[in-house]
């Protein structure tokens, strides 16, 4: 079964954003070789990143990260949630990730959460994509009050909210 799409059907999704440093895209099993190298090379950053003291990307195959892909790439054609790829410009790098979930969190549409490989921390890259999709989300997309776990708001802050 799936969710209900969170936008409305006359939407425009982009199929790219482009900015000085990096290129996002939607992301699909096309780029599980090089998605799954950005992850696997960025393992311990990745626990922190998303849930303290989490698990995932641990034991992660490469079957499994081409059925993940799969699954995003099924959900933003439903329009359900969107994941996009954050590419180098010539699209030879996935250098992390971007998602926008629906959320049940009392005062919150939708939950955005992103990463960058490790390799590219050190560049600002991270700083660089957060302030991009944060301006472009405020912009572009048709959110009231998009949610940042992590970033705007502590992850014990997040988990402590109502709804879910």
């Amino acid at each position: 079964m799936y969710n209900p799409p969170i936008i409305a059907a006359d939407f425009q999704v982009a199929q790219s954003l482009q900015t000085e440093r990096m290129l996002l895209r939607p992301l699909t099993i096309h780029h599980a070789v090089m998605d799954y190298d950005a992850v696997m090379t960025s393992e311990e950053r990745l626990r922190s990143v998303y849930e303290p003291g989490g698990e995932w990307p641990l034991g992660l195959t490469l079957e499994q990260n081409i059925i993940e892909l799969g699954w995003h790439q099924t959900e933003f054609q439903l329009r359900t949630s969107f994941a996009y790829t954050v590419l180098s410009h010539d699209e030879a790098e996935v250098m992390g990730c971007m998602y926008i979930y629906p959320t049940r969190k009392s005062g919150h549409d939708v939950e955005i959460t992103m990463w960058v490989r490790q390799s590219r921390v050190g560049e600002g890259l991270d700083d660089h994509l957060f302030e991009t999709v944060e301006n472009w989300i405020a912009r572009d997309w048709p959110f009231n009050n998009p949610a940042y776990p992590g970033r705007r708001i502590a992850f014990d802050e997040w988990r402590a909210l109502p709804g879910g």
